[in-house]
């Protein structure tokens, strides 16, 4: 359990969570990594904390380099406890540290942690001198909580970047470099998609922030820390944040007697003709936070279900629901299905999204099993409806 240098006196001193499978319902199949930054200077800086039951790790690997006692300040950008969770336990251990954070920082942690610790609230502009460095910080809320904040330390050109630029994704590499880039980038889509996206506005802002600063390392508060493709996950993020999307459909459906799977499969071959790229998603196999990750990049966002009990399945209900709170916004949307005798499972899924703020085209039923002439009609249905749209 030692830090890793990054710099010379900066160090990672996060914990690896191997086990981690699930985030909120974000399937994490590759752990987690909770960061944490050690800063060596006049003054000694501890920048975010790790999930309370990984504490011992942290600081162990903190003693690697320093007695944790000696700390002088811990800043706190994320009250969220998988970031907050060992401050409390820092706080006690470096007894005469300052805690740093932001007004609604202070806030989240007094009500999380029911302590009045010893703190300093700052800024957007305010400035933090550790010796031979200094901390800017800049205020991001709601990129994802209203407490977050970043730093940019101009000495090293770090950005300590909280949850922007993140993944989901444990490593014993922490640089970039010694990661498959395919991986990172595609783990980095993944975690915007699942947690960032709602908030895409307040990207863009921090992301013209970064854009006047001369960013070499961002040091984020999960996965690795970029250095080499720097510039290319700052790109990534302008692709995403701006909602940009490519000629690209996204057939999501839940199937009982592969009636509706024969329509999707039917939807899927109009959308080849045109020109489109397609991705297959059967909720039966395949998990809400990877379809989103598909989406996101997505023209087309065509859900179908069966009717059962009046309804829509279980699994479609689960998966409108957590698109709903994720939801990208000006997408074109289908809804489609079949039933036995009520049918309204179509209708139910068209009213969800249009409630995610999509603009749906058009809904396909069809009663009982669909005939090669049944499916043909709603080729040359959906086909009409594109060419009109």
């Amino acid at each position: 359990m030692k830090a890793v240098k990054l710099k010379n006196n900066i160090y990672w001193v996060g914990a690896i969570d191997w086990d981690s499978r699930n985030f909120h319902g974000y399937l994490t199949q590759r752990g987690i990594t909770y960061n944490a930054y050690l800063i060596i200077d006049k003054k000694i800086t501890l920048i975010d904390t790790v999930k309370e039951q990984f504490s011992d790790e942290m600081i162990k690997r903190i003693s690697s380099v320093i007695d944790p006692s000696k700390i002088d300040y811990i800043v706190s950008n994320h009250v969220e406890m998988d970031h907050s969770g060992s401050i409390p336990k820092m706080m006690d251990i470096a007894k005469n540290a300052e805690l740093i954070t932001c007004p609604n920082g202070e806030k989240g942690l007094t009500a999380h942690y029911k302590r009045d610790f010893n703190h300093r609230i700052v800024k957007t502009g305010d400035v933090l001198n550790l010796g031979k460095r200094n901390l800017q910080f800049v205020l991001t809320p709601m990129v994802h909580w209203p407490d977050n904040m970043v730093e940019y330390m101009p000495e090293e050109k770090i950005l300590f970047s909280n949850d922007s630029f993140g993944q989901h994704y444990a490593s014993s590499s922490r640089m970039d470099y010694k990661n498959s880039k395919d991986i990172i980038i595609e783990e980095a889509k993944k975690y915007f998609a699942n947690i960032v996206l709602p908030y895409s506005a307040q990207v863009r802002k921090e992301l013209e922030v970064a854009a006047t600063l001369d960013i070499e390392v961002i040091a984020s508060s999960h996965g690795i820390v970029w250095e080499k493709y720097t510039k290319d996950i700052i790109a990534e993020y302008k692709k995403w944040a701006s909602n940009s999307v490519i000629r690209k459909a996204v057939i999501i459906y839940d199937t009982m007697w592969h009636s509706t799977e024969k329509m999707a499969y039917s939807i899927q071959e109009v959308f080849e003709e045109k020109g489109y790229s397609t991705s297959m998603k059967n909720l039966q196999s395949n998990h809400i936070s990877d379809i989103m990750t598909e989406l996101i990049d997505a023209e087309y966002i065509c859900v179908g279900s069966p009717t059962l009990n009046n309804n829509i399945m279980p699994n479609v209900a689960s998966f409108l629901t957590y698109l709903k709170g994720l939801s990208p916004r000006d997408r074109k949307a289908i809804a489609f299905g079949s039933f036995g005798w009520g049918g309204q499972s179509v209708a139910q899924v068209a009213d969800y999204l249009k409630d995610s703020g999509f603009d749906v085209i058009n809904t396909y039923k069809q009663k009982y099993v669909p005939s090669d002439d049944d499916l043909i009609n709603l080729k040359n249905k959906l086909t009409e409806d594109l060419a009109s749209n």
